[in-house]
């Protein structure tokens, strides 16, 4: 029997309501961070003069370091408290928000944007665990994870939204600093109507530091190397030396990971292979999805001329196809056909959007190139990310669910952090090849240089979304218990909520929650 059932016998709290109120804004602006930032990021590398070999660090920057810490943010907040971890999250969130704001400088703002990505490994893991603890009886915990799941959604399409408008009409900067007073705000009143939960000191955790320096720093040093690529070339030693250390590092990871009676990441949950193919499909897949969110961006503001709010508006049509694919398809599907049987067709959905995309060209309409691939890409991956998060917590001790939810969603995020640095690096050198043998002052020439190496980047995410449905394909084998599609109803019910969070760039930490309520 697991803590959260525990609590089911004691007195709800009046206040629960108002707690699931500030969770959610928590949430919310979690999940809208990116792409609100996607949107704002032409404007922000012309602003400070980011290279475009370094772009990606506005990106990678927040999500390597929220994927990396992650699993040691769920440690904290068993440590010191959700509560606390929880309103300690949200102040840094807000001053790394504020800081990014007011950079004068690409490494300020890429500084800032790490501090957001690991305040947000601090908030992400205690908001799912205070929404547990806080909604013992089960209708109202179906229904508060609903209304999560629905938020963190919808939060892909208000930060493409919000991100446009903050942009075109006042300056980029207003993407970071909004964060600020919504996080201080949040923070106040969580302090006025979280339960303080105490964690007694025999029932702490200790926590892995050497895993999570092993860790971070391999993740780290390997997504450093593949951004130098692109000015350097991939024979320099600085290149070769950073992916040789990124490599060994995590080498000593699994090693201490093996030894370590309280792994950040216990092997055995990966190494089962539902959970492992999983987790390597859907990290695979986030290599080519984010790179490709960064690449479109840019066609639509650049190339295309579209405004940011025209640039936010053109994502939807994917974003809705995720929700159309995961709640109206796969969340019915997955408890009556194999998981194989979504997740592997669904990779090639994708790859084949991916396909359609490298035949853009700069005067190729969006109506007949882009919005085609994105309802391919957005149809394909909502019905991967539902059988994913479900196979994520399979098999898995009660005391061993959060860590093992934490594990798909680093494995996203971590996939998504070296997805943008590898694409970008791949794009930005196809196209300085393409223009070294051209008139490069033309500006016409320039722009057709651009979207040469966006299609070269594409095809590269072409051919790893294709390896990833062999993956699932080869590895994972589960197959829905017998009467699991009529017995299931509560928890596809709450996964089909929660399944909207698993819009492209932004994670899917919403399917965590579903997980967690779904677990014995």
């Amino acid at each position: 029997m697991s803590s959260q059932a525990a609590t089911g016998h004691q007195p709800a709290d009046s206040r629960r309501w108002w707690a699931l109120a500030v969770i959610a804004i928590a949430q919310l602006m979690i999940v809208l961070d990116i792409t609100i930032v996607n949107i704002a990021l032409p404007s922000a590398q012309k602003d400070l003069g980011i290279s475009d070999a370094d772009r990606q660090w506005v990106i990678t920057a927040y999500t390597l370091a929220f994927g990396g810490l992650l699993l040691l943010g769920g440690r904290l907040g068993d440590l010191f408290g959700r509560k606390r971890v929880f309103t300690i999250g949200l102040l840094g969130f807000a001053l790394a928000s504020a800081i990014g704001g007011a950079a004068s400088g690409p490494e300020m703002l890429f500084g800032a944007r790490a501090l957001q990505g690991a305040f947000g490994a601090l908030l992400a893991p205690s908001a799912l665990g205070l929404l547990s603890t806080t909604f013992s009886d089960p209708k109202e915990r179906s229904t508060a994870f609903g209304i999560f799941g629905a938020i963190a959604g919808g939060g892909a399409a208000i930060g493409l939204i919000l991100g446009g408008l903050l942009t075109e009409y006042l300056n980029w900067r207003w993407c970071l600093f909004v964060n600020t007073p919504i996080a201080i705000g949040a923070a106040f009143a969580a302090f006025s109507v979280l339960t303080r939960d105490h964690i007694g000191k025999g029932t702490r955790v200790k926590l892995d530091l050497p895993g999570a320096l092993l860790g971070c720093g391999g993740l780290l040093a390997i997504v450093f190397g593949t951004s130098e690529a692109v000015t350097r070339g991939w024979g320099d030693w600085l290149v070769l030396g950073s992916l040789l250390l990124g490599v060994a590092l995590l080498a000593l990871f699994v090693l201490v990971e093996k030894r370590t009676p309280h792994a950040l990441l216990p092997l055995h949950i990966v190494a089962e292979r539902n959970r492992g193919g999983g987790a390597l499909s859907v990290g695979l897949a986030m290599v080519g999805m984010f790179g490709l969110f960064l690449f479109l961006t840019y066609y639509l503001q650049v190339i295309k001329g579209f405004s940011p709010v025209m640039s936010g508006v053109s994502f939807l049509p994917m974003t809705a196809a995720i929700v159309i694919a995961s709640t109206g398809f796969a969340a019915r599907l997955m408890t009556r056909i194999p998981s194989r049987n979504l997740i592997g067709p669904g990779l090639l959905l994708a790859a084949a959007g991916m396909a359609w995309l490298t035949q853009m060209k700069v005067s190729s309409p969006w109506a007949g190139m882009v919005l085609p691939a994105e309802l391919l890409l957005g149809f394909g991956m909502g019905l991967v990310f539902m059988p994913s998060m479900s196979l994520a917590t399979l098999g898995v001790a009660p005391n061993e669910a959060g860590a093992a939810s934490a594990t798909i969603n680093s494995a996203q995020q971590v996939g998504g952090s070296f997805g943008t640095a590898l694409l970008n690096t791949i794009a930005a050198s196809a196209t300085a090849s393409w223009l070294a043998t051209r008139i490069a002052s033309d500006p016409g020439v320039r722009a057709q240089g651009a979207v040469h190496g966006y299609v070269v980047a594409t095809w590269v995410a072409m051919g790893i979304l294709l390896l990833a449905a062999l993956i699932a394909f080869v590895m994972i084998d589960h197959r829905p218990a017998p009467g699991e599609a009529t017995g299931a109803t509560g928890g596809a019910t709450d996964a089909t909520a929660a399944t909207a969070a698993a819009e492209t760039p932004a994670g899917a930490d919403a399917q965590t929650a579903a997980q967690r309520q779904r677990a014995p």
